[in-house]
């Protein structure tokens, strides 16, 4: 009973910053998804020691644990779209193909420049 408490307790807590996110990013004249801005609030609140893992370790593992069915009517409802991914596939293809390379050469980049900072 205990594990169930403090799973509801825990899972408020990420709700929480969910929708501190969310209201941020009403706020903010850039489209950034609120689910977004509230990760990136919850990692600065770890980094900064705010907020302990210990006190998000059950919630969060069981929602990592079972995040493959988060997914589910996302893929159920994609299948509706075949017809327009098969007219579209060379574009949709290219698009993933040059933003996985542009994404890895960013993070080549930012490694770089970071190693030479702490060198």
């Amino acid at each position: 009973m205990r594990t169930v408490g403090l799973f509801v307790v825990q899972t408020f807590y990420l709700w929480l910053f969910y929708a501190g996110g969310n209201l941020i990013a009403s706020f903010i004249p850039f489209p950034i998804p609120g689910n977004v801005v509230g990760m990136v609030l919850l990692f600065a609140a770890l980094c900064l020691g705010l907020v302990k893992i210990e006190q998000l370790q059950v919630a969060s593992s069981f929602l990592l644990k079972h995040l493959t069915f988060f997914f589910i009517p996302l893929a159920v409802g994609l299948m509706n779209w075949g017809e327009l991914f098969m007219e579209h596939s060379v574009t949709i293809g290219v698009s993933i193909v040059a933003s996985a390379f542009l994404t890895l050469m960013g993070v080549a980049l930012l490694t770089l420049l970071g190693k030479r900072r702490l060198s």
